[in-house]
């Protein structure tokens, strides 16, 4: 039976991040509303694509436009099964959104499956949901999931981490695994 997930994006959201996920779990038949502050279905926000080539920190260049197929101002957290939070320079906006940081307490206080990858660890700290966790993030919110009470994950940028509901990871060449331990945490099984 699909479940029912909240996906919680904005404007140069990471676009591996964002598709990549989306598309992974409507694949195993789940249903995903993806939404943004302030936005409705049909709106679209910007991707920005972030790669590893060399340098100090990632490059950015154009992503795609990622349209959203619900409204925010509809969201019932209640209604949904699990959360996803993408990365990318959008948390570090969506973060002073009061409304995206209730809806996080909501799935951390009912024990929720959360999945954040990268920046979205911003949004877990702003909310307050880290204190006494092991988060993986990109390594720059390293200092944010610590200063948030948090224990940052220090693991391989294509490994993830699961403790309890909260399954996270460095950044989009964690897919895979980040993927899997999501599935796993929501019950989702998949048979040949």
């Amino acid at each position: 039976m699909g479940k029912k997930l909240l996906m919680l994006v904005g404007d140069f959201a990471e676009d591996y991040e964002t598709m990549v996920p989306y598309q992974v779990l409507l694949t195993v038949g789940h249903t995903v509303h993806a939404v943004c502050p302030d936005k409705k279905a049909g709106d679209s926000v910007a991707t920005a694509i972030h790669d590893f080539e060399g340098d100090q920190t990632y490059s950015e260049k154009p992503g795609h436009r990622f349209t959203l197929n619900y409204d925010f101002d509809k969201v019932d957290p209640a209604e949904y099964d699990g959360l996803v939070i993408p990365g990318g320079r959008a948390p570090e906006y969506l973060r002073l959104n009061e409304r995206v940081l209730e809806i996080v307490r909501h799935f951390n206080d009912a024990r929720k499956p959360i999945a954040a990858v990268c920046h979205g660890a911003q949004i877990l700290a702003a909310a307050g949901i880290l204190e006494g966790r092991m988060c993986s993030a990109y390594p720059a919110c390293a200092p944010e999931v610590r200063l948030a009470g948090g224990t940052y994950a220090e693991i391989a940028i294509d490994a993830a981490h699961t403790d309890g509901h909260l399954v996270t990871a460095p950044a989009w060449p964690a897919h895979p695994a980040w993927m899997a331990q999501f599935l796993a945490v929501l019950g989702t099984k998949i048979e040949p």
